[in-house]
């Protein structure tokens, strides 16, 4: 028979309580479980006193064969009853498929921005400069043109 060390929903509606079961895997979660090993309160503050654990019994149970679910060995590991391991998952914290495209989006309108501004400024510079080129040219003289033509 395998066995879950996990969590037992109590309480009323947007008041939730839990109690710490040790129930067998085929079991529902709130329904039958075997015993009572401690209790979880969500509502009191975080500085209090909102975990309750027999370790006694969760040691027994260990012992046994039942596995904590992951919520209840974080509360274990807090207690120094189990060890558990630290997790990294760090595309977890990348935003979405969406918002990925619209940051690409706005990252190209950026650089499309940039590249009319530089060629906008590389064109006035061609101005410019051709203005200062038609006012260095020595102008030609009216006795000049008429001896050309």
């Amino acid at each position: 028979m395998p066995l879950k060390i996990r969590l037992a929903r109590a309480g009323s509606k947007k008041r939730p309580y839990y109690h710490v079961v040790v129930a067998d895997v085929r079991s529902p979660r709130d329904g039958r479980f075997i015993e009572n090993v401690g209790s979880w309160n969500p509502m009191l503050p975080k500085d209090g006193d909102r975990v309750k654990l027999d370790a006694e019994r969760i040691n027994y149970w260990i012992g046994h064969g039942a596995q904590p679910t992951d919520r209840v060995l974080r509360f274990l590991d807090q207690a120094g009853i189990a060890k558990r391991d630290t997790r990294s998952n760090p595309e977890k914290a990348l935003p979405g498929k969406k918002a990925q495209e619209r940051v690409a989006m706005a990252k190209q309108a950026e650089e499309d921005a940039k590249a009319k501004a530089a060629a906008e400024a590389e064109a006035a510079e061609a101005a410019k400069a051709a203005a200062a080129e038609a006012a260095a040219a020595p102008a030609e003289t009216p006795a000049e043109e008429e001896a050309a033509s």
